[in-house]
């Protein structure tokens, strides 16, 4: 005699639970093409909420509001950048000169070469008019990025491969050409017909620089 086949307690899990985990990611993706694209204060959440095939609704689910946004945008993106840096000078064993060519295309590559670039132009551009947030960006990425490179120049400068100098000096010249680069992209790109050759603009920059602090043997 056959049984009949009795169907299963466990209720399947509805399709949209993993989409609702997914949307926090999927509203900073968004947020940052938004804010790229608008600048800071012109971006309107309706905006971010289309982009991300969600409700306005579903953004304060998750975000308290526009400032929170751009922080989670900024600590979900370059932040981790920043973080991937401070680990290939944790388990780097060559020179210094060596860390430190890795570590600026290593920025390019993460942040320059992507729609990121467009972040450090934000936020100078905004940050007159939103102080806090330029405090902010300065705390969580400047700050920290500066403080990564420094000290691979110490390093430098301690096992005598580069020469003394005014390490947070050295540190806004090694990055200086990388940012306006990244702002070039977002500005004058756009309107220009210039052949900029960013792979050649930075190999140039990093002979320069790391000629400049080489301590010449006597």
């Amino acid at each position: 005699m056959a049984h009949a086949v009795v169907p299963s307690k466990r209720k399947p899990k509805p399709r949209w639970q993993r989409r609702k985990t997914a949307r926090p990611a999927e509203i900073v993706a968004a947020a940052l093409e938004v804010f790229v694209e608008r600048g800071y204060e012109a971006t309107k959440l309706e905006e971010v909420a289309r982009h991300a095939g969600v409700t306005k609704g579903t953004i304060y689910l998750y975000f308290e509001n526009k400032e929170a946004l751009l922080k989670a945008v900024v600590r979900e993106t370059i932040v981790p950048a920043i973080a991937q840096g401070e680990q290939t000078v944790a388990e780097h064993r060559g020179s210094a000169a060596d860390l430190l060519r890795r570590l600026l295309l290593g920025w390019w590559d993460l942040i320059g070469e992507t729609s990121l670039s467009g972040i450090p132009k934000l936020m100078m551009a905004e940050a007159a008019n939103f102080p806090e947030l330029a405090r902010f960006y300065y705390d969580e990425v400047v700050t920290r990025g500066q403080r990564l490179m420094g000290g691979v120049l110490e390093r430098g400068i301690r096992d005598g491969e580069f020469r003394p100098v005014d390490v947070k000096v050295a540190v806004k010249l090694a990055m200086a050409p990388l940012v306006h680069a990244a702002s070039w992209r977002h500005s004058f790109a756009l309107c220009t017909r210039e052949d900029f050759d960013v792979a050649k603009y930075i190999d140039s920059h990093l002979d320069i620089f790391l000629r400049g602090i080489a301590k010449h043997r006597e």
